[in-house]
């Protein structure tokens, strides 16, 4: 599922009294947001345990990486709202909406985050929600929910599903070690064309009865079969390494995603770290696989050489190019990725890999001089706070 059109938030404006009330009340709001999240993700589950059951991730909500980006997405999408220097959230937008997609969120789920979303926030301010309090932070909500509706249904049509009609049941077909920690699956069914760097959602029974969805980047893929890497850090993915075998069926989504191969003439920079590899490696597998001229420079940084999961493959591609290169970065050897001494002038930039590794690349990148900058900079974050790095 891609749309080449972005989240349209143009259109999306307060009223004079409701930018007034928002603007007033944004600080405290901002200030407690995070207790307003996790506040109303207890409730939300306390009437609807099945969506902690079978939609939400778990593990997320245990580190309250899930409240953390609820919190960041009203605050930002608020503050656009009512200031005008405010950046334009269509990024974080766009990503929300594919996140939902892959997971086939459709719009009746909106008014079930509402209720619970402004009870929290009268739970956790008291007396300070008034009625027009209530009424301008419905506006916000109401105004972001209908942008994210209008994008998803965009995102369905596009693959020519009805809306939340993404689950396919997939059956295993290939399991393959890549490293002590990271195993490729092979998945076939009767899915959609991914898009170079999309990803699919898997789902799988767990013991007690919930199916847990965990998002995969794909390295390789055809509406049949879907190729991805997993590295055992979650229940998801320690069920799947250890439970699921050859044979096993499991659920998959149709493939999703913000971060795509962009068309074009510029050269393109492909920067990695860890497992933050597998969606850059199907962009790498297209690359190679379809001929394209461009120079294509790949950058992958990992903490030996024994971890890297994908380095034969990723060798094998870049010598399929008709113009690659390949650097590597080992933190055992003492290594960083040196932006400054990367050939980034003008290049379209595709960046992959943790929280800390993704801010700090940006904030490299920034600091180059005009003539050394690139042309874009595109990035995915295995994290619900992807859009706090923007």
């Amino acid at each position: 599922m891609y749309n080449d059109t972005l989240p349209d938030s143009t259109h999306a404006h307060l009223s004079q009294e409701h930018a007034g009330t928002v603007k007033a009340t944004l600080q405290p709001v901002g200030e407690n947001i995070q207790t307003i999240a996790n506040t109303f993700y207890s409730k939300m589950f306390a009437a609807h345990p099945e969506l902690i059951s079978d939609l939400f991730n778990r593990g997320n909500q245990k580190q309250q990486a899930q409240q953390k980006a609820l919190a960041a997405s009203v605050v930002k999408f608020a503050s656009h709202l009512v200031d005008d220097s405010a950046p334009d959230p269509v990024v974080m937008l766009n990503r929300i909406a594919h996140k939902h997609v892959s997971l086939g969120v459709t719009e009746p789920q909106y008014q079930i985050v509402y209720e619970n979303l402004m009870a929290a926030i009268a739970e956790v301010l008291g007396d300070a929600v008034t009625p027009e309090v209530a009424e301008a932070w419905s506006a916000v909500y109401w105004l972001m929910a209908d942008v994210l509706i209008k994008a998803e249904k965009d995102l369905y049509a596009s693959d020519g599903v009805a809306d939340g009609d993404v689950f396919r049941r997939g059956t295993v077909v290939e399991k393959t070690e890549l490293s002590s920690t990271v195993t490729a699956f092979t998945v076939e069914g009767d899915f959609t064309q991914p898009k170079p760097g999309q990803y699919t959602s898997i789902g799988v029974k767990l013991d007690d009865g919930a199916r847990q969805l965990r998002q995969y980047s794909i390295i390789e893929g055809s509406p049949a079969r879907y190729r991805i890497a997993v590295q055992k850090d979650g229940e998801v993915s320690t069920f799947l390494m250890e439970r699921v075998n050859v044979g096993d069926a499991v659920d998959v989504t149709l493939a999703a995603g913000d971060l795509v191969l962009q068309p074009g003439e510029r050269p393109v920079l492909l920067i990695s770290s860890g497992i933050g590899s597998t969606p850059l490696t199907g962009i790498l597998r297209h690359l190679a696989q379809s001929g394209d001229p461009r120079r294509v420079t790949y950058v992958h940084s990992d903490d030996s050489a024994e971890s890297w999961a994908q380095a034969q493959e990723t060798r094998e591609l870049v010598d399929e190019l008709k113009d690659g290169s390949l650097q590597t970065y080992f933190r055992g050897d003492a290594e960083r990725v040196d932006v400054g001494a990367l050939d980034v002038a003008g290049a379209d930039v595709y960046l992959c890999g943790g929280t800390g590794f993704l801010q700090s690349l940006r904030e490299d990148l920034k600091q180059l001089p005009a003539e050394k900058a690139p042309a874009n900079v595109y990035y995915e974050l295995f994290s619900p706070n992807d859009w706090l790095v923007a």
